[in-house]
Protein backbone atom coordinates (compact mmCIF):
# COMPACT_ATOMS: atom_id res chain seq x y z
CA UNK A 1 0.00 0.00 0.00
CA UNK A 2 1.55 3.30 -1.11
CA UNK A 3 0.12 6.38 0.58
CA UNK A 4 -0.32 9.17 -1.98
CA UNK A 5 -2.20 11.91 -0.14
CA UNK A 6 -3.34 12.71 3.39
CA UNK A 7 -5.89 15.35 4.30
CA UNK A 8 -6.55 16.58 7.83
CA UNK A 9 -9.83 18.28 8.67
CA UNK A 10 -9.84 20.28 11.89
CA UNK A 11 -13.52 20.09 12.79
CA UNK A 12 -15.78 21.75 15.33
CA UNK A 13 -19.25 20.26 15.92
CA UNK A 14 -21.84 21.38 18.49
CA UNK A 15 -23.43 18.79 20.77
CA UNK A 16 -27.18 18.32 20.81
CA UNK A 17 -27.00 18.87 24.60
CA UNK A 18 -24.19 20.16 26.84
CA UNK A 19 -22.17 17.34 28.39
CA UNK A 20 -20.76 17.73 31.92
CA UNK A 21 -18.15 15.50 33.53
CA UNK A 22 -15.71 16.02 36.39
CA UNK A 23 -13.55 17.97 33.89
CA UNK A 24 -16.25 20.58 33.25
CA UNK A 25 -19.02 21.31 30.75
CA UNK A 26 -18.57 20.75 27.00
CA UNK A 27 -20.88 22.16 24.35
CA UNK A 28 -18.98 21.10 21.23
CA UNK A 29 -16.43 18.65 19.90
CA UNK A 30 -13.19 19.82 18.34
CA UNK A 31 -10.86 17.23 16.81
CA UNK A 32 -9.29 15.88 13.59
CA UNK A 33 -10.67 13.80 10.74
CA UNK A 34 -8.17 12.18 8.36
CA UNK A 35 -8.84 11.30 4.72
CA UNK A 36 -6.09 9.11 3.30
CA UNK A 37 -5.60 8.04 -0.32
CA UNK A 38 -3.44 4.98 -1.00
CA UNK A 39 -3.33 3.06 -4.28
CA UNK A 40 -6.27 5.19 -5.38
CA UNK A 41 -8.47 4.05 -2.46
CA UNK A 42 -9.87 6.52 0.10
CA UNK A 43 -9.82 5.65 3.79
CA UNK A 44 -11.10 7.60 6.78
CA UNK A 45 -10.00 7.95 10.39
CA UNK A 46 -10.91 10.10 13.38
CA UNK A 47 -8.84 11.24 16.32
CA UNK A 48 -10.28 11.23 19.84
CA UNK A 49 -8.15 14.14 21.06
CA UNK A 50 -9.85 17.10 22.66
CA UNK A 51 -9.09 20.80 22.65
CA UNK A 52 -7.66 20.79 26.18
CA UNK A 53 -5.63 18.16 28.12
CA UNK A 54 -8.41 17.05 30.47
CA UNK A 55 -9.09 13.40 29.71
CA UNK A 56 -5.65 12.93 28.14
CA UNK A 57 -2.33 14.74 27.87
CA UNK A 58 -2.90 14.86 24.10
CA UNK A 59 -4.72 17.78 22.52
CA UNK A 60 -5.83 18.96 19.08
CA UNK A 61 -2.60 20.93 18.74
CA UNK A 62 -0.22 18.18 19.91
CA UNK A 63 -1.88 15.71 17.54
CA UNK A 64 -1.36 18.02 14.59
CA UNK A 65 2.25 18.70 15.53
CA UNK A 66 3.25 15.03 15.82
CA UNK A 67 1.23 14.16 12.70
CA UNK A 68 2.88 16.84 10.57
CA UNK A 69 6.41 16.33 11.82
CA UNK A 70 6.56 12.57 12.40
CA UNK A 71 3.65 10.35 11.41
CA UNK A 72 2.73 11.70 7.97
CA UNK A 73 6.36 11.79 6.72
CA UNK A 74 6.77 8.18 7.88
CA UNK A 75 3.67 7.06 5.99
CA UNK A 76 4.90 8.71 2.80
CA UNK A 77 8.45 7.37 3.18
CA UNK A 78 7.54 3.69 3.30
CA UNK A 79 5.10 1.18 1.91
CA UNK A 80 2.58 -0.19 4.40
CA UNK A 81 2.04 -3.87 3.65
CA UNK A 82 -0.69 -4.45 6.24
CA UNK A 83 -2.52 -2.59 9.03
CA UNK A 84 -0.70 -4.95 11.39
CA UNK A 85 2.56 -3.19 10.44
CA UNK A 86 1.47 0.35 11.33
CA UNK A 87 2.62 0.22 14.99
CA UNK A 88 6.12 -0.71 13.83
CA UNK A 89 6.16 2.26 11.44
CA UNK A 90 5.24 4.58 14.31
CA UNK A 91 7.43 2.92 16.94
CA UNK A 92 10.04 5.70 16.85
CA UNK A 93 7.43 8.11 18.26
CA UNK A 94 6.84 7.62 21.97
CA UNK A 95 3.32 8.16 23.23
CA UNK A 96 0.81 10.20 21.18
CA UNK A 97 -1.48 7.19 20.90
CA UNK A 98 -4.50 9.22 19.81
CA UNK A 99 -2.59 10.83 16.96
CA UNK A 100 -1.29 7.44 15.82
CA UNK A 101 -4.70 5.79 16.03
CA UNK A 102 -6.41 8.08 13.51
CA UNK A 103 -3.91 7.16 10.80
CA UNK A 104 -4.00 3.48 11.66
CA UNK A 105 -7.80 3.63 11.34
CA UNK A 106 -7.55 4.98 7.81
CA UNK A 107 -5.09 2.22 6.86
CA UNK A 108 -7.51 -0.43 8.19
CA UNK A 109 -10.32 1.13 6.16
CA UNK A 110 -8.27 1.12 2.94
CA UNK A 111 -6.96 -2.42 3.45
CA UNK A 112 -10.46 -3.76 4.13
CA UNK A 113 -11.70 -2.15 0.90
CA UNK A 114 -8.78 -3.60 -1.04
CA UNK A 115 -9.74 -7.04 0.28
CA UNK A 116 -13.42 -6.37 -0.56
CA UNK A 117 -14.40 -6.96 3.07
CA UNK A 118 -16.24 -4.96 5.67
CA UNK A 119 -14.02 -3.65 8.45
CA UNK A 120 -15.64 -6.14 10.80
CA UNK A 121 -14.88 -9.05 8.45
CA UNK A 122 -11.32 -7.83 7.97
CA UNK A 123 -10.77 -7.52 11.73
CA UNK A 124 -12.06 -11.07 12.12
CA UNK A 125 -9.78 -12.31 9.36
CA UNK A 126 -6.58 -10.74 10.72
CA UNK A 127 -7.35 -11.41 14.39
CA UNK A 128 -8.48 -15.00 13.92
CA UNK A 129 -11.88 -14.39 15.53
CA UNK A 130 -14.88 -15.84 13.73
CA UNK A 131 -18.64 -15.56 14.19
CA UNK A 132 -18.59 -11.89 15.11
CA UNK A 133 -21.82 -10.24 16.24
CA UNK A 134 -23.95 -8.40 13.69
CA UNK A 135 -25.32 -6.17 16.46
CA UNK A 136 -23.50 -4.75 19.48
CA UNK A 137 -25.16 -3.99 22.79
CA UNK A 138 -24.88 -0.33 23.72
CA UNK A 139 -25.74 2.07 26.50
CA UNK A 140 -25.79 5.80 26.98
CA UNK A 141 -23.55 8.11 28.98
CA UNK A 142 -25.33 10.83 30.96
CA UNK A 143 -23.47 13.94 32.06
CA UNK A 144 -23.85 15.60 35.44
CA UNK A 145 -27.17 17.44 35.65
CA UNK A 146 -28.16 20.45 37.76
CA UNK A 147 -29.85 18.30 40.43
CA UNK A 148 -30.63 14.66 41.25
CA UNK A 149 -34.21 15.24 40.09
CA UNK A 150 -33.05 16.57 36.71
CA UNK A 151 -30.67 13.62 36.41
CA UNK A 152 -33.50 11.16 36.99
CA UNK A 153 -35.59 13.01 34.40
CA UNK A 154 -32.79 12.74 31.83
CA UNK A 155 -32.13 9.08 32.62
CA UNK A 156 -35.83 8.21 32.28
CA UNK A 157 -35.88 9.94 28.89
CA UNK A 158 -32.96 7.83 27.65
CA UNK A 159 -34.60 4.72 29.07
CA UNK A 160 -37.72 5.61 27.08
CA UNK A 161 -35.52 5.92 23.97
CA UNK A 162 -34.61 2.26 24.46
CA UNK A 163 -31.20 2.31 26.16
CA UNK A 164 -30.90 -0.63 28.54
CA UNK A 165 -27.68 0.46 30.28
CA UNK A 166 -27.06 3.87 31.83
CA UNK A 167 -23.68 5.33 32.71
CA UNK A 168 -23.83 8.42 34.88
CA UNK A 169 -20.91 10.78 35.44
CA UNK A 170 -20.00 11.62 39.02
CA UNK A 171 -17.63 13.94 40.87
CA UNK A 172 -17.10 14.87 44.53
CA UNK A 173 -20.30 16.40 45.85
CA UNK A 174 -22.37 14.96 42.99
CA UNK A 175 -22.15 11.26 43.61
CA UNK A 176 -24.00 9.36 46.35
CA UNK A 177 -27.27 11.32 46.24
CA UNK A 178 -27.36 11.25 42.44
CA UNK A 179 -26.65 7.53 42.30
CA UNK A 180 -29.26 6.67 44.94
CA UNK A 181 -31.88 8.80 43.16
CA UNK A 182 -31.36 7.02 39.85
CA UNK A 183 -31.27 3.58 41.44
CA UNK A 184 -34.52 4.31 43.32
CA UNK A 185 -36.18 5.39 40.07
CA UNK A 186 -34.88 2.40 38.10
CA UNK A 187 -34.16 -0.43 40.55
CA UNK A 188 -33.45 -3.08 37.90
CA UNK A 189 -31.65 -1.23 35.11
CA UNK A 190 -27.97 -1.87 34.35
CA UNK A 191 -26.35 1.14 36.01
CA UNK A 192 -22.75 2.25 36.33
CA UNK A 193 -20.89 5.38 37.37
CA UNK A 194 -17.83 7.03 35.85
CA UNK A 195 -15.64 9.33 37.94
CA UNK A 196 -13.04 10.24 35.30
CA UNK A 197 -10.28 10.20 37.93
CA UNK A 198 -12.05 12.71 40.20
CA UNK A 199 -11.32 10.98 43.54
CA UNK A 200 -8.29 10.13 45.67
CA UNK A 201 -7.68 7.13 47.92
CA UNK A 202 -8.49 9.41 50.89
CA UNK A 203 -12.09 9.60 49.58
CA UNK A 204 -12.59 5.84 49.50
CA UNK A 205 -15.42 6.06 52.03
CA UNK A 206 -17.53 8.00 49.52
CA UNK A 207 -17.14 5.20 47.01
CA UNK A 208 -17.96 2.61 49.67
CA UNK A 209 -21.28 4.39 50.27
CA UNK A 210 -22.31 3.39 46.74
CA UNK A 211 -21.21 -0.22 47.00
CA UNK A 212 -24.72 -1.42 47.85
CA UNK A 213 -26.36 0.01 44.71
CA UNK A 214 -25.73 -3.03 42.51
CA UNK A 215 -23.64 -1.14 39.97
CA UNK A 216 -22.41 -2.93 36.88
CA UNK A 217 -19.08 -1.24 37.67
CA UNK A 218 -17.44 1.95 38.90
CA UNK A 219 -15.17 3.39 36.26
CA UNK A 220 -11.80 5.06 36.92
CA UNK A 221 -12.38 6.64 40.34
CA UNK A 222 -8.69 7.39 41.01
CA UNK A 223 -5.89 9.14 39.12
CA UNK A 224 -5.66 8.91 35.34
CA UNK A 225 -2.24 7.23 35.54
CA UNK A 226 -2.87 5.02 38.57
CA UNK A 227 -3.14 1.27 38.80
CA UNK A 228 -1.80 0.51 42.30
CA UNK A 229 -4.30 2.61 44.32
CA UNK A 230 -7.15 1.02 42.37
CA UNK A 231 -5.92 -2.36 43.61
CA UNK A 232 -6.42 -1.14 47.19
CA UNK A 233 -9.97 -0.06 46.35
CA UNK A 234 -10.95 -3.29 44.60
CA UNK A 235 -9.99 -5.28 47.68
CA UNK A 236 -12.46 -3.26 49.80
CA UNK A 237 -15.58 -3.21 47.61
CA UNK A 238 -17.63 -5.85 45.85
CA UNK A 239 -18.49 -3.58 42.88
CA UNK A 240 -16.14 -4.31 39.96
CA UNK A 241 -13.65 -1.53 39.30
CA UNK A 242 -13.24 -0.67 35.61
CA UNK A 243 -10.08 1.03 34.41
CA UNK A 244 -10.16 3.47 31.52
CA UNK A 245 -7.64 6.33 31.54
CA UNK A 246 -4.98 4.17 33.21
CA UNK A 247 -4.83 1.61 30.38
CA UNK A 248 -2.62 2.87 27.54
CA UNK A 249 -1.09 -0.44 26.45
CA UNK A 250 -1.34 -4.20 26.70
CA UNK A 251 1.30 -3.97 29.45
CA UNK A 252 -0.96 -1.73 31.51
CA UNK A 253 -3.77 -4.24 31.13
CA UNK A 254 -1.45 -7.02 32.27
CA UNK A 255 -0.48 -4.97 35.33
CA UNK A 256 -4.13 -4.41 36.22
CA UNK A 257 -4.86 -8.11 36.00
CA UNK A 258 -1.84 -9.18 38.06
CA UNK A 259 -2.49 -6.56 40.76
CA UNK A 260 -6.26 -7.19 40.78
CA UNK A 261 -6.67 -3.44 40.34
CA UNK A 262 -9.87 -3.90 38.40
CA UNK A 263 -12.08 -6.60 36.94
CA UNK A 264 -13.25 -4.86 33.76
CA UNK A 265 -11.47 -2.77 31.12
CA UNK A 266 -12.94 -0.01 29.00
CA UNK A 267 -11.23 -0.44 25.63
CA UNK A 268 -10.86 2.77 23.65
CA UNK A 269 -8.85 2.11 20.53
CA UNK A 270 -7.77 5.76 20.33
CA UNK A 271 -6.39 5.76 23.86
CA UNK A 272 -4.51 2.51 23.18
CA UNK A 273 -3.02 3.72 19.89
CA UNK A 274 -5.25 1.97 17.36
CA UNK A 275 -7.08 -1.21 16.51
CA UNK A 276 -3.98 -3.40 16.79
CA UNK A 277 -3.45 -2.57 20.47
CA UNK A 278 -7.20 -2.68 21.13
CA UNK A 279 -7.51 -6.19 19.68
CA UNK A 280 -4.42 -7.37 21.61
CA UNK A 281 -5.88 -5.99 24.86
CA UNK A 282 -9.20 -7.68 24.08
CA UNK A 283 -7.43 -11.00 23.55
CA UNK A 284 -5.40 -10.72 26.76
CA UNK A 285 -8.54 -9.96 28.77
CA UNK A 286 -10.42 -12.85 27.17
CA UNK A 287 -7.60 -15.20 28.14
CA UNK A 288 -7.94 -14.08 31.78
CA UNK A 289 -11.77 -13.99 31.83
CA UNK A 290 -11.80 -10.20 32.18
CA UNK A 291 -14.84 -8.79 30.32
CA UNK A 292 -14.38 -5.63 28.26
CA UNK A 293 -16.56 -3.00 26.68
CA UNK A 294 -15.95 -0.28 24.13
CA UNK A 295 -15.83 3.26 25.43
CA UNK A 296 -16.86 6.21 23.32
CA UNK A 297 -15.24 9.62 23.06
CA UNK A 298 -18.26 11.38 21.53
CA UNK A 299 -17.04 10.42 18.07
CA UNK A 300 -18.71 11.33 14.81
CA UNK A 301 -20.03 8.48 12.69
CA UNK A 302 -16.52 7.83 11.32
CA UNK A 303 -15.09 6.87 14.70
CA UNK A 304 -18.37 5.28 15.72
CA UNK A 305 -18.27 2.90 12.72
CA UNK A 306 -14.78 1.78 13.69
CA UNK A 307 -15.82 1.28 17.33
CA UNK A 308 -18.93 -0.72 16.43
CA UNK A 309 -16.85 -3.08 14.29
CA UNK A 310 -14.34 -3.49 17.12
CA UNK A 311 -17.09 -4.10 19.68
CA UNK A 312 -18.37 -7.07 17.69
CA UNK A 313 -15.41 -9.15 18.94
CA UNK A 314 -16.44 -11.93 21.35
CA UNK A 315 -15.09 -10.61 24.66
CA UNK A 316 -17.01 -7.34 24.44
CA UNK A 317 -19.55 -8.79 26.84
CA UNK A 318 -20.85 -5.58 28.39
CA UNK A 319 -22.85 -2.78 26.73
CA UNK A 320 -20.58 -0.21 25.09
CA UNK A 321 -20.73 3.60 25.06
CA UNK A 322 -21.71 3.74 21.40
CA UNK A 323 -24.98 5.61 21.32
CA UNK A 324 -26.98 6.50 18.23
CA UNK A 325 -25.75 9.48 16.20
CA UNK A 326 -28.56 11.75 17.38
CA UNK A 327 -27.44 11.39 21.01
CA UNK A 328 -24.66 13.87 20.25
CA UNK A 329 -24.98 15.38 16.75
CA UNK A 330 -27.78 16.69 14.57
CA UNK A 331 -26.79 15.97 11.92
CA UNK A 332 -23.80 13.63 12.00
CA UNK A 333 -21.28 13.81 9.14
CA UNK A 334 -22.08 10.32 7.84
CA UNK A 335 -24.98 8.85 5.94
CA UNK A 336 -26.86 6.82 6.97
CA UNK A 337 -26.51 7.79 10.60
CA UNK A 338 -26.39 5.21 13.39
CA UNK A 339 -29.81 4.53 14.93
CA UNK A 340 -30.72 2.54 18.02
CA UNK A 341 -32.39 -0.82 17.45
CA UNK A 342 -35.31 -1.76 19.70
CA UNK A 343 -33.10 -4.18 21.66
CA UNK A 344 -30.61 -1.45 22.70
CA UNK A 345 -28.09 -2.38 20.02
CA UNK A 346 -26.38 -0.78 17.04
CA UNK A 347 -26.05 -2.75 13.81
CA UNK A 348 -22.53 -3.35 12.54
CA UNK A 349 -22.07 -1.81 9.05
CA UNK A 350 -21.82 -4.44 6.33
CA UNK A 351 -20.45 -2.36 3.45
CA UNK A 352 -16.80 -2.74 2.50
CA UNK A 353 -14.35 -0.84 4.66
CA UNK A 354 -15.92 1.28 7.38
CA UNK A 355 -19.25 0.79 5.65
CA UNK A 356 -20.40 4.40 6.07
CA UNK A 357 -20.51 7.29 3.61
CA UNK A 358 -18.97 10.61 4.66
CA UNK A 359 -21.16 13.54 3.67
CA UNK A 360 -18.58 16.00 2.32
CA UNK A 361 -20.94 18.95 2.53
CA UNK A 362 -21.56 18.37 6.24
CA UNK A 363 -17.86 17.73 6.85
CA UNK A 364 -16.95 20.97 5.07
CA UNK A 365 -19.44 22.94 7.17
CA UNK A 366 -17.85 21.54 10.34
CA UNK A 367 -14.26 22.19 9.19
CA UNK A 368 -12.20 25.04 10.63
CA UNK A 369 -8.94 24.33 8.78
CA UNK A 370 -8.20 21.85 6.00
CA UNK A 371 -4.63 20.62 5.40
CA UNK A 372 -3.53 18.56 2.39
CA UNK A 373 -0.22 16.66 2.38
CA UNK A 374 1.03 14.89 -0.72
CA UNK A 375 3.61 12.22 -1.35
CA UNK A 376 5.71 14.62 -3.42
CA UNK A 377 6.20 16.57 -0.15
CA UNK A 378 3.97 19.47 -1.18
CA UNK A 379 1.16 20.66 1.03
CA UNK A 380 -1.80 23.02 0.98
CA UNK A 381 -3.82 24.48 3.83
CA UNK A 382 -7.08 26.36 3.80
CA UNK A 383 -8.53 28.26 6.75
CA UNK A 384 -12.25 28.00 6.11
CA UNK A 385 -13.00 30.78 8.59
CA UNK A 386 -10.75 33.41 7.01
CA UNK A 387 -10.38 32.08 3.49
CA UNK A 388 -6.58 32.16 3.75
CA UNK A 389 -4.84 29.57 1.59
CA UNK A 390 -1.21 28.49 1.78
CA UNK A 391 0.78 26.20 -0.48
CA UNK A 392 4.38 25.11 -0.46
CA UNK A 393 6.67 22.24 0.45
CA UNK A 394 7.27 20.63 3.78
CA UNK A 395 10.73 20.96 5.23
CA UNK A 396 12.98 17.97 5.73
Amino acid sequence: MKVEQIELFHIRMPYVLPFETSFGVSTMRETWIVRMIADGVIGWGESVVEQLPGYSTETVQTAFSVAKDCLIPELFATSVDSPLDVPDHFAQVRGHNMAKAMFESAVWDIAAQQNKLSLQQYIGKLSGHGNLKDRVSVGVSVGIQESPAKLVERVLAYRADGYSRIKMKIKPGRDVADARAVRAALPNIMLMVDANSAYSIEEIDVIKQMDDLNFLMIEQPFAYDDIFQHSKLQKQIKTPVCLDESIHSVRDAQAMIELDAGRIINIKQGRLGGLNAAIATHDLCMKHNIPVWCGGMLETGIGRALNVALASLPNFKLPSDLSASNRYYNPDIIDPEFTLNNDSTLSVPTGIGLGVHVDMERLTRATIVHHVFRGDRSFASADTLTGVKLTGRRKG
